[in-house]
């Protein structure tokens, strides 16, 4: 009998002893815990880890400790560490006062935008959008994230969203703007893009897209202006300045686009990204309206070295190939004012057998007003009258211009025009031309005329 009762006190010591162990367990640990918080308070980030490691080694699924141990190397700088050890405390984890849930998913949204998980990163800001319905940000954020994915319409809901919740969110003004203007709902965007820049005037990218849409309004002068801003943003200086140079070649002033060309080439980071290859382009078409072929080839070369597809630069290689070697075609280009009206005079004059009258530099090269050579009996012979044009566009000439001339001829009472273009003409421009007083001079004819005229 005494045998039996020291057996039953021997099970329950050893039941006390369990529980007690038990009970301080508990009670020391979440104070351990607690000490990780304490450590990370006072700055010792080194401490604060250890600690942590220290706990888990004991028991893996003490998800509180987890979840410090991610502070410590968010602390730390060690974010993948961090983002591992959040990803434990979001599949096993119960949150409560111990493991706050609203910044916990702050925390790890960042993260997983950080690693580029969108998905991951959307699903905590929707979250987000449920736990805190009244803070805009997180529509904000789940609409850029929409938009990523290109699902545009839950985007534009979800920016709504945060603009309903705070009238005055910019970056939700100018997210919405830009995807307005994207699809073309210009008027529309320009409000909401012109709203964000009064809320933010230091958000200079806002300030290209509002140039965008100024310039589709074809309201250049503002949209030069709004560029000028825009190029104060670094990520965004070169492209402003690529449409800066577009807005003075679209009003026709090539000497400013040329500035502003040049400036968005020297301004470059990669030499084969698409902006720097377009700068170059149009930095180009400026040098050969300039007729500065040697340098408008040097940039076709440099583009056509990293790619070999781009626009029309390899038939202009190969255009300007031909002319490099025909030294009276490249004098025609390339020769100063005074000295190409001396040129085009001779061809007018030896090749075309006309007698000038009146010649006038033009901004496409020269005009002239010339009559038949005189011969023996020209004193009973009615003088007639011809309209003679030197044009050393890079481009072929349009049947618009060739209409624009067709007008002066019956204006002027003119018997005849003589259009002489190194670039050639449009077909459209050559059936209109067809059965009127026009005689069209492409590049071929223009130089037999001046080998004809001996140049």
């Amino acid at each position: 009998m005494e045998a039996v009762q020291i057996i039953i006190i021997a099970f329950a010591a050893v039941a006390v002893a369990s529980l007690a162990y038990f009970i301080i367990k508990s009670a020391i640990t979440p104070k351990r815990v607690e000490g990780i918080n304490k450590l990370l308070k006072q700055g010792k980030t080194a401490a604060a880890v250890k600690l942590a490691k220290t706990i888990l080694s004991k028991n893996q699924r003490d998800f509180r400790a987890h979840y410090y141990l991610g502070k410590a190397y968010l602390a730390d700088n060690k974010p993948e560490l961090a983002l591992m050890e959040y990803k434990i405390v979001e599949q096993n984890a119960l949150f409560d006062f111990d493991i706050p849930e609203v910044e916990f998913r702050k925390q790890i949204s960042e993260l997983y935008m950080k690693f580029n998980h969108p998905t991951d990163a959307l699903k905590e800001f929707l979250l987000l959008t449920k736990l805190e319905p009244r803070n805009a940000e997180h529509f904000y954020n789940a609409g850029k994230l929409f938009e990523q994915g290109n699902k545009t319409e839950q985007a534009m809901g979800f920016y709504q969203q945060a603009i309903n919740l705070n009238k005055k969110h910019a970056k939700a003004h100018a997210a919405l703007g830009m995807i307005l203007y994207k699809t073309k709902q210009f008027a529309d965007a320009k409000k909401e893009i012109s709203l964000s820049i009064s809320l933010n005037p230091n958000n200079f990218s806002s300030y290209f897209y509002l140039g965008k849409i100024l310039k589709e309004a074809k309201d250049y002068p503002a949209a030069v202006d709004a560029f000028e801003k825009a190029l104060r943003d670094p990520d965004f200086k070169q492209r402003a300045l690529l449409e800066r140079g577009s807005c003075y070649m679209a009003v026709d002033n090539p000497d400013k686009a040329f500035i502003e060309f040049d400036r968005a080439v020297r301004a470059s980071k990669s030499d084969s990204s698409q902006e720097t290859l377009y700068s170059r382009y149009f930095l180009a078409a400026c040098y050969e309206k300039m007729h500065k072929i040697e340098l408008a080839i040097e940039q076709w070369e440099k583009i056509y070295a990293r790619n070999h597809s781009f626009l029309d630069v390899a038939s202009k290689l190969s255009e300007y190939s031909d002319i490099q070697n025909n030294d009276s075609m490249k004098e025609y280009l390339v020769t100063a004012t005074d000295k190409f009206i001396a040129l085009c005079s001779q061809i007018a004059t030896a090749g075309l057998g006309l007698s000038i009258q009146k010649v006038e530099s033009t901004k496409f090269g020269c005009k002239m007003i010339a009559t038949e050579a005189k011969s023996e009996n020209w004193m009973n012979v009615r003088q007639q009258s011809f309209y003679v044009l030197f044009f050393r566009e890079p481009d072929p000439l349009e049947d618009v211009t060739v209409r624009q001339i067709a007008d002066e001829v019956k204006k002027q009472n003119y018997t005849k025009a003589f259009i002489c273009a190194s670039s050639g003409f449009s077909r459209s421009a050559i059936v209109f031309a067809e059965n009127r007083p026009i005689e069209l001079i492409n590049k071929t004819k223009l130089e037999m005329l001046m080998e004809k005229a001996g140049i």
